[in-house]
């Protein structure tokens, strides 16, 4: 379970153990000699931090390797030369201990007496931040005024989050206490030592979705909705962008794409391209009765830096949900904290999908002794993201409590999400033990702008597979069988 506890305030989740219980083993055959046919010739990380040697290194191009297991005859004994090796996602990158980001003199500003350590003083704070009209920001270690004339944008936000404070701190105060009364939140000591974050290179998959555009198409008849990994098939030699891949096994796969090998766990499905090519989505057949989605949304800080493409408000309402969803289907949107993005998904965007009983949820960021990974007033960033949820009504003749009251719980209005956040830029907190509490039983589930995958879920974007790179996590192999 990822949910550690559940109060009237929302939930307090453990990212990394929802990761980790996702059933990342791969299943190795082994012959009499103690070779091992591997599903990739992936080199693994031990538990000490050193590489192990994967058994036997295969060409990519190779066809199944099942053919010296296939010559064992007796089921029992096939099943005793089956060995696993488990992928836990890597520690370091859950790995906040301290509230980052802000130099000294600004936390000293902001945090003095307040809750960023979620103590006293909420009425104080809200007043040094609001001192005579100015707002203070930390650049390269001195103190910067800013003009006290807030533009339109930078007021509509103070008056949003002034609304929420005491939500945010009271209901974060309480799941904190919660946590740390089980254990799972410690106190901070001064002897913390946050190590940095583990680079990792690797090719960018966007960069595979345009060029996979000036592929030749595939001829219609050639053309499959569904690449479906089974138990019997091999794993695909290259991902296509022009149908959804699927892992219908228990257990998990390593893809190999431009190179690099990514995990791919049991029972999921993911379709990588972008938005103009949404087309194997929806020849996917499925309706689905959970749909999360987490727009690149354009704001300053990615325009200057380039970090990824963004999509403007006309292109995120050409996406196809009301086409994917199932009747009654909860839809959840990711918001940053400009409030041009918030008030376009409840005024715009959610109307034009027929998205009907609209709620607001925060996911509030904290450190593992219980601090806001930022001061909750600073005025350049928040500790929290909003999340929008609602219903799609597709008979908009008959009003969604009457539809909703006997099947589906109502969505309550302002809880809160209360995790550890993952180092990773843009890395979400898992949902789905949350989310399937306020739908049908077993309903499919989508993510749209996914950067990594989930059993159970089907997830699309252009960086779809990001988060699942090798790198990122670490092998332990099970030395249980008799023939290692």
């Amino acid at each position: 379970m990822s949910v550690v506890c559940h109060l009237s305030a929302g939930w307090l989740l453990d990212h990394l153990s929802f990761i980790n219980k996702a059933n990342y083993q791969l299943c190795h055959s082994h012959d009499h000699s103690g070779l091992a046919f591997v599903d990739d010739p992936a080199t693994a990380a031990s538990s000490d931090g050193a590489l192990i040697e994967a058994a036997r290194s295969l060409d990519a191009k190779n066809s199944c390797r099942k053919d010296s297991v296939d010559e064992i005859k007796a089921p029992e004994e096939k099943a005793s030369l089956m060995v696993k090796n488990t992928y836990v996602f890597r520690e370091e990158f859950f790995n906040v201990l301290k509230p980052h980001g802000v130099a000294n003199n600004q936390m000293e500003l902001q945090q003095k007496g307040s809750e960023a350590g979620l103590g006293n003083g909420g009425s104080e704070q809200q007043e040094r931040v609001r001192t005579n009209g100015s707002y203070y920001t930390a650049k390269a270690k001195k103190k910067r005024k800013r003009s006290s004339e807030l533009n339109h944008g930078e007021r509509d936000a103070l008056e949003y989050h002034l609304k929420i404070r005491g939500l945010i701190l009271d209901g974060t105060r309480s799941l904190v206490q919660e946590g740390l009364r089980s254990g799972f939140l410690q106190p901070s000591s001064s002897k913390q030592i946050c190590a940095k974050t583990p680079v990792i290179e690797h090719s960018s998959l966007s960069e595979l979705c345009e060029m996979a555009k000036q592929f030749p198409s595939v001829n219609e008849t050639e053309q499959r909705a569904v690449c479906m990994i089974s138990e019997d098939s091999c794993v695909p030699e290259q991902v296509q962008v022009s149908c959804v891949t699927e892992n219908t096994t228990n257990y998990a796969k390593i893809i190999t794409l431009m190179g690099q090998k990514y995990l791919f766990p049991p029972k999921s499905a993911f379709l990588l391209s972008d938005i103009s090519v949404m087309q194997p989505l929806l020849d996917y057949k499925k309706k689905f009765g959970i749909i999360i989605i987490d727009p690149p949304w354009e704001n300053k800080s990615v325009k200057r830096s380039n970090r990824y493409n963004y999509l403007s408000h006309w292109q995120i309402k050409q996406i196809p949900v009301p086409a994917l969803a199932a009747p009654g289907c909860l839809v959840v949107t990711w918001v940053t904290n400009r409030q041009k993005h918030l008030c376009f998904v409840k005024n715009e965007l959610y109307p034009h999908w027929s998205v009907r009983g609209v709620v607001e949820w925060f996911w509030v960021k904290i450190t593992k002794s219980g601090e806001f990974v930022f001061p909750l007033d600073s005025f350049h960033k928040k500790p929290y993201e909003v999340l929008v949820l609602g219903r799609v009504q597709q008979n908009t003749d008959v009003p969604l409590s009457r539809i909703s009251e006997d099947d589906m719980p109502q969505i309550p209005d302002q809880k809160l999400i209360v995790s550890v956040p993952c180092n990773l830029h843009s890395h979400k907190p898992p949902l789905t033990e949350i989310l399937k509490g306020y739908t049908k039983p077993d309903v499919e589930c989508l993510e749209l702008f996914a950067r990594n995958l989930q059993p159970g879920w089907t997830s699309w974007g252009n960086e779809v597979l990001k988060f699942q790179h090798i790198d990122y996590f670490t092998a332990f192999q099970n030395k249980s069988d008799k023939y290692l």
